[in-house]
């Protein structure tokens, strides 16, 4: 993964995923599906330094290490994706194609910000041995393996693991009603990923639950997985797109804007755009700022650049998504500014 990880050689280890006693002290809620459940969707995010915008949620000791072993084809989903074994033993989900820059850029951002995101690095360029029998990966790799540009996100079900496949939907969950539910959309708007599948789409559903094995209190974690159609446009089918900093850019000026004290007008289309978009207003804003006001625009550049960005794209998404945020300081200050 020479492209990644050339560039973060100097950076502190990140610190791991703290779950347990301060996940509990925010947002809890006792699902309907099981009494004896507590619901968890975020986590007070606590410091979060350059280095965890470099590595993500697993820090560099989860990082992939080659060798790289194939296990075998993963033909869930509509995009190509593997299943490997690296040096450490580690397994993980490669996924090729469009996708494999703004997912690793999501987990960052979420992790940053104190909702759950699963260890996921870009990794430049490697060779998966004992490759074979592919159908929709085969064009991604070379005879011997060789591959460019893949995904790799970590599959470690000692530390979550999913609850016999169940799923949840934006308008039928523990949360509704609350910010942090709602900050959530607004990250999902934030960096237009348009592919918001939930339950209501069967086996193509984006969220998940999960449980922690050995924990001590029965605790389902909610999250969002798929974060791959996003930093590119918004809308419908023959319009969208991912990864593509001018369609980012030239959609960022109709972004959100105020309508009146409370409203806010968003710009964003696409899977259950009303479910996202509706009832999410100032106050929502507001309690999401307290942790996204923080992000620099320096951690920004390190987590593109971590994501596989060239310096232009770099420049292009840090721009933009401070234009975003920027907004919505705007109409937090403006919301507060009427009620005087």
């Amino acid at each position: 993964m020479a492209g990644t990880q050339g560039r973060a050689e100097a950076t502190l280890t990140m610190r791991p995923i703290l779950i347990g006693v301060a996940l509990l002290a925010t947002l809890t809620i006792r699902p309907s599906f099981g009494s004896d459940s507590i619901a968890v969707l975020w986590q007070p995010p606590g410091e979060i330094t350059l280095s965890d915008w470099v590595w993500g949620p697993g820090g560099q000791a989860r990082a992939p290490r080659p060798p790289f072993e194939f296990i075998e084809e993963d033909l869930k989903g509509t995009n190509a994706k593997i299943k490997v074994r690296d040096a450490k033993g580690d397994q993980y989900i490669v996924k090729f194609g469009g996708e494999n820059h703004s997912d690793v850029f999501a987990a960052r951002l979420l992790h940053a910000v104190g909702y759950l995101a699963q260890p996921t690095y870009f990794v430049a360029s490697g060779v998966i041995a004992g490759v074979h029998d592919l159908r929709r990966a085969k064009a991604f790799l070379g005879k011997n393996g060789a591959f460019t540009y893949a995904r790799f996100k970590l599959r470690d079900h000692k530390m979550f693991a999913h609850v016999d496949e169940q799923t949840w939907s934006w308008n039928n969950n523990p949360f509704l009603g609350t910010q942090e539910l709602n900050g959530l959309k607004i990250l999902l708007m934030l960096i237009s990923n348009w592919d918001a599948k939930d339950a209501r789409d069967g086996e193509g559903s984006n969220t998940s639950v999960y449980s922690r094995p050995g924990s001590a209190a029965n605790q389902l974690y909610y999250a969002f997985d798929d974060w791959g159609a996003s930093l590119g446009k918004w809308g419908g089918f023959f319009e969208r797109d991912k990864w593509n900093p001018a369609g980012y850019r030239e959609q960022t000026k109709h972004f959100a804007r105020s309508t009146s004290i409370e409203t806010i007008d968003w710009g964003y289309r696409g899977k259950h755009d009303h479910d996202i978009t509706s009832a999410v207003g100032v106050g929502d804003v507001r309690w999401l700022l307290t942790y996204l006001s923080l992000v620099t625009d320096e951690q920004l550049r390190a987590g593109l650049r971590a994501s596989g960005a060239t310096e232009r794209q770099t420049g292009i998404f840090t721009e933009s998504i401070r234009d975003r945020i920027e907004q919505l300081q705007r109409l937090a200050q403006s919301g507060t500014l009427s009620q005087r």
